[in-house]
């Protein structure tokens, strides 16, 4: 009879087999009242799970993360209920979840309105308070085709057809709704007390264009009210802070259909860029990169040598010329390799470091593309690092303090590290890849951070370390990564002389701080909602006068902060002093520098800054101070 592990190492008895839920109620009521799943063994199960074993158990609540993606994968299935019962015809595919959610796609013969969703939450609400028993049921493959197909369902029964024979098929039932479902789920609708749903649009049966176009809807769900309703505002202040709209409102880029997923930057645009380029070059240099550059476009046969034609290819463009193949780069590694395959190095000339703004392509999918967030053409503050083995740990640690420091300057504070590790497609053995990952965990460990791993997403020729940086809404954005190679610099004939006379590929290790220069502008303009730092700002001050008797006047001060390096313009319309004020409060300008006939005669400005401090009146050396003051402190203080 089973002996069950509990997670603080103590052990439940029993003499018959037991549930989840019967543990948990062995326990305390309390206990028994939260739960919502079990994990047995590492493997999520239902409340009414069966334990007829020896085993390891923890007992699933809404506190706990696994408990809301349970929360989130049922709201699916409510929302799918609801559907069937408001639109019978309708069809359901499937309805996964998401990030802060869920969706489910749905074939019907119209488009779902803002009324329908409306409608639709009501009914899932009404299903909710029936809090009907969710219970798991077992067919045979063919046996759940027939069920299915003979319920008019036959996207289900698609799906269904796709699995091998001899495997059983779960189903979940709530009421008169049955889906197949691989669990687990609550144990009764009433355990989902807070959703709501987001939006309607269009997504293709099993996300090809050549099939036909479902209706997805989205939805979020929440352990309760008040998280739901502080997600529901951070949304909303997302779209306030939507670096779309404000690159529009503060003229900084745009993007239009004839380049798809490619930036067009406007002067100020251009400006922050070369202002975070800059910033980043000096980060090169002062780390020992030499600064290279190579073609946009290389021979197919080199990327088949890499690795990327069989492992990448669908996410590359290709172009022909004299019957030649050839590819735009979606990375800058191999062509840093041909730059390192020049000449023979020793291993004291190890570790030679490269850096490259080098701009990729990648051909994303169009239904991808979101504004700078993803696009097709992107700049990376790209760099790799040819070392010996032994270096591996030192040059993590290096570019680690290096990230960090980075990411302090621009304001970022709460950084989250992960590995990613081995993906099912891949080069190189298991043997390699054992030492990949065990060197960047060492590396992490020597560094004294603790990290997450994620199983399966590393990148086809090596594992990487991430750097998730959470912004100031509390929204989470992957950045940096190093990712250690053992692979493609030996694919492409890289080679140094060791101690011993010998050839060997050296290590290569792959990292960038922003990532994507377009993706990391992204970031930051919803970080600071357009309002950049003084170091940032495309125009760090504006001189206004208050009549036209200040013209020379303002002009003169212009041009002798601009003499000293710094971002002025001068307002000379004959437009009255608070809607100057207004309209360059409204484009995030840092300082307001106001002169009228006092100021001009005692040689000063008043200034005022983006958030209304008054500031008063200051000489054009005492200003020109201020600002540099605030630009050495890169506005982290505040």
């Amino acid at each position: 009879m089973p002996v069950i592990t509990l997670p603080d190492g103590s052990h439940k008895k029993f003499d018959h087999p037991v549930t989840v839920a019967d543990v948990a109620a062995s326990i305390g009521p309390g206990l028994a009242k939260a739960a919502l799943a079990g994990k047995l063994d590492e493997k999520l199960v239902d409340l009414s799970y069966t334990i007829d074993h020896d085993c390891k158990l923890s007992i699933v609540t809404e506190r706990d993360a696994e408990g809301l993606e349970i929360i989130r994968h049922s709201g699916a299935h409510l929302l799918a209920q609801a559907v069937k019962q408001l639109f019978p015809e309708a069809q359901v595919t499937i309805g996964p979840v998401i990030e802060d959610g869920f969706y489910y796609d749905f074939a019907y013969n119209r488009p779902f309105t803002k009324e329908d969703l409306a409608g639709i939450e009501k009914r899932m609400q009404e299903l909710a308070d029936l809090d009907q028993p969710v219970s798991r049921t077992v067919m045979l493959r063919d046996e759940a085709i027939k069920f299915f197909s003979e319920m008019g369902e036959k996207y289900k029964a698609e799906i269904i057809a796709s699995i091998p024979s001899d495997q059983e098929i779960s189903l979940y039932r709530q009421g008169d709704f049955i889906d197949l479902c691989r669990g687990p789920h609550v144990p009764s609708t009433g355990r989902l007390r807070a959703f709501h749903l987001t939006k309607v649009a269009g997504a293709y049966w099993r996300g090809d264009s050549n099939n036909e176009m479902l209706q997805r809807i989205y939805g979020t769900a929440w352990a309760d009210k008040k998280s739901l309703q502080a997600y529901l505002t951070r949304v909303e202040e997302a779209g306030k802070r939507d670096h779309r709209r404000l690159g529009r409102e503060l003229n900084l880029f745009h993007m239009q259909e004839e380049a798809p997923g490619m930036v067009f930057w406007h002067p100020r645009g251009w400006m922050v860029w070369q202002q975070l380029e800059q910033y980043m070059r000096n980060v090169y240099r002062t780390s020992g990169y030499r600064e290279v550059r190579g073609p946009q476009v290389l021979d197919v046969s080199l990327w088949k040598k890499s690795g990327h034609w069989d492992n990448y290819r669908e996410n590359m463009f290709f172009t022909e010329s004299e019957k030649h193949e050839f590819a735009l780069k979606p990375m800058n590694c191999p062509g840093h390799i041909q730059i390192f395959n020049i000449g023979l190095h020793s291993y004291r000339d190890l570790p030679i470091r490269y850096g490259e703004f080098g701009v990729c392509h990648r051909n994303e999918p169009s239904g991808a593309l979101h504004g700078l967030m993803r696009v097709r053409a992107f700049t990376q503050d790209d760099g790799h690092i040819f070392c010996t083995p032994e270096q591996i740990e030192s040059e993590v640690n290096a570019f680690h303090r290096q990230a960090m420091g980075v990411y302090a300057d621009f304001g970022f504070k709460d950084i989250q590290i992960k590995i990613a590790l081995r993906p099912e497609k891949r080069i190189g053995s298991d043997e390699t890849w054992d030492r990949a990952e065990g060197a960047l965990r060492a590396a992490l460990r020597t560094s004294g951070v603790e990290w997450l791993e994620l199983p399966g997403e590393g990148v086809f020729y090596g594992p990487k370390i991430e750097y998730h940086m959470r912004d100031s809404i509390g929204r989470d954005w992957q950045v940096g990564t190093m990712q250690v190679d053992f692979m493609m610099p030996g694919r492409l004939g890289a080679e140094y002389v060791d101690e011993h006379s010998q050839r060997q590929p050296p290590v290569m290790l792959h990292r960038a701080i922003v990532g994507s220069m377009e993706r990391f502008l992204g970031i930051l303009i919803e970080h600071h909602a357009g309002r950049f730092p003084a170091w940032l700002a495309p125009v760090q001050a504006v001189v206004l006068t208050i009549t036209d008797r200040q013209a020379e006047f303002a002009n003169q001060v212009t041009e002798t902060l601009k003499n000293q390096g710094l971002r002025v313009d001068a307002d000379l319309r004959n437009e009255k002093i608070g809607y100057k004020i207004r309209e360059h409060t409204l484009q995030r300008v840092p300082y307001l520098l106001v002169v009228g006939d006092r100021e001009q005669e005692t040689g000063s400005v008043a200034v005022r800054t983006l958030d209304g401090k008054d500031l008063g009146s200051l000489t054009i050396e005492g200003f020109a101070q201020h600002l540099a003051a605030d630009i050495h402190s890169r506005g982290v203080s505040a």
